[in-house]
């Protein structure tokens, strides 16, 4: 199954309106993520917790890495460029981090809240190669900017 991005961009509005917990957003929508497409082996938050680091915050799947500096791996480049990384093969990107040995793809995004501030990165892992496109960036990417930028 693959994701539908309208429908469940409806769900989580619905499911996050007038919320302003961001831990409460992020669980909410790691949940309803991470099940919506067969795809999506890790889904994940890393909150930006100190300056140039990432801590684990809410995700569904196997454990996850508990820190992240900015300077290290994918999270960490998309927090310090500000830009969505989409990886097709880890083994490929020279400075991944190997939280779990089975994936292969992934795509992180930067969440901004409403200042325009990095406050975490959203990782989605995939246990096969070239797992995500330039359809999965937009649609990830126009959610966490619906939710996140009222923040």
């Amino acid at each position: 199954m693959r994701i539908d991005y309208p429908t469940i961009s409806k769900t989580i509005a619905a499911l996050t309106e007038g919320e302003t917990d961001a831990i409460a957003l992020m669980a909410t929508i790691v949940c309803e993520l991470h099940h919506a497409d067969d795809r999506f082996d890790w889904t994940g938050f890393y909150r930006v917790t100190a300056p140039e680091l990432l801590k684990i915050g809410p995700y569904q799947g196997g454990h996850g890495c508990l820190v992240i500096p900015f300077s290290r791996g994918v999270c960490g480049a998309a927090a310090r460029t500000r830009e969505v990384q989409l990886v097709d093969d880890v083994d490929a990107f020279a400075d991944h981090i190997a939280c779990s040995s089975s994936t292969r793809s992934e795509i992180v995004l930067p969440v901004f809240d409403g200042a325009g501030r990095v406050i975490a990165v959203l990782d989605i892992d995939s246990d096969r190669p070239t797992a995500f496109d330039q359809a999965d960036a937009d649609g990830l990417a126009a959610i966490l900017s619906d939710v996140f930028g009222k923040l």
